[in-house]
């Protein structure tokens, strides 16, 4: 909070009490008042924004960073990092706050596959980004760039500007395993009272992929999921699973899930899901034209790609949507398109990392 830079906060403080005394000494009309004070808030939080920078704001920081390994594999490839291969360093340069960013003192950081990915070479960070892991963070504004316009978030039900000491969480461009992550302004969001840094540390990732790819996307047609659709969703108890079950269940859509044991299946119906489907023991092709009456479900959010791809499609209702998100069962497969076609299918693919920070902030807005 804003008490940890009590020196910066010190000036604040002086500053708003010396600006109204000014005010009213002067013989504004009344209609002015909001004017003055309004300039008056813009103007000191510019000001406590540049002490913080320059007070409180080390050079260098802490951060975890990859160290590759040395030698090759069996096959003479370079060895990939394993987790070992994350080790803390203190002297990572601090990010300068950019115009339209805002610079978090993270206190949580949300860990996901495309870390491990990262981590392991596979999914470099798009051009611009930050090399270092950590798509999510949640935090503590501490400084705020120029070009970042006052009303652009409420830091609490008090507050109607983004400003220091503001608990945010953000979808993070890179970075976010480090003492402090510079952030677009529009991909934060308050936190809660009621929810603690830990958990809002792991909320962004999860839950703007969900948004985006169950009811941003539609259909060729322009059809987008609604109340009283189906759907079904794979890997029930990860990360994407869990949340898109939640948020679907809020929105009154069937769920239909798969999962690969029986304590997991008990989970998915813990969270809201109707049916819970084992693959290990059930084909989720049968069981879902069994459970819908042969009609199929609108949407499938995938991400096991490879060998499910037919299978999918083989549970679509007519018009229905494939959602693809991940290829954990790999990235070839074989589908006949004439289903498709018949059908009127659609199928599409989203990765949110790489999409522009306008695509970002629009699930933010949601």
């Amino acid at each position: 909070s804003a008490r940890r830079y009590s020196q910066t906060e010190n000036k604040r403080l002086a500053i708003m009490r010396a600006a109204t005394i000014i005010r009213k000494s002067l013989s504004f009309p009344k209609r002015l008042h909001h004017r003055v004070s309004k300039g008056i808030r813009n103007q000191t939080r510019r000001l406590a924004t540049s002490t913080a920078i320059e007070t409180t704001i080390p050079e260098s920081m802490r951060a975890v960073v990859v160290t590759p390994p040395e030698g090759v594999d069996e096959k003479g490839r370079p060895r990939r990092p394993s987790p070992d291969a994350l080790t803390l360093s203190s002297t990572v340069p601090t990010p300068k706050v950019g115009p339209e960013e805002v610079l978090i003192k993270v206190e949580a950081a949300g860990i996901n596959r495309p870390d491990v990915l990262q981590r392991m070479g596979l999914y470099p960070p798009p051009p611009g980004h930050s090399d270092i892991l950590g798509l999510e963070v949640a935090g503590t504004i501490v400084a705020v760039g120029d070009k970042v316009p006052p009303g652009s978030i409420q830091s609490s039900p008090s507050s109607s500007y983004l400003e220091i000491g503001a608990r945010v969480l953000a979808l993070a461009n890179g970075g976010g395993y480090s003492e402090y992550c510079a952030v677009p302004y529009g991909q934060c969001l308050p936190i809660p009272e009621n929810m603690n840094m830990i958990t809002a540390g792991c909320v962004a990732e999860t839950y703007f992929t969900v948004w985006h790819n169950l009811f941003q996307q539609s259909n060729i047609f322009g059809e987008h999921l609604q109340r009283g659709d189906s759907i079904l969703i794979h890997g029930g108890t990860s990360g994407i699973g869990s949340t898109a079950i939640q948020m679907a269940k809020a929105f009154d859509i069937t769920v239909y899930a798969s999962a690969g044991s029986q304590e997991k299946c008990k989970a998915c119906l813990d969270f809201g899901a109707e049916k819970a489907i084992n693959y290990k023991t059930e084909d989720f092709v049968e069981r879902i034209n069994e459970l819908t009456g042969g009609k199929g479900v609108n949407l499938v959010l995938d991400m096991v790609s490879g060998p499910y791809l037919p299978k999918n499609l083989e549970v679509l209702a007519v018009g229905g949507r494939l959602a693809i998100i991940g290829s954990l069962g790999g990235v070839r497969s074989e589908i006949n398109m004439r289903n498709v076609m018949r059908r009127r299918l659609t199928i599409a693919g989203s990765t949110l990392r790489a999409r522009n920070s306008a695509v970002k902030v629009s699930q933010d807005d949601s």
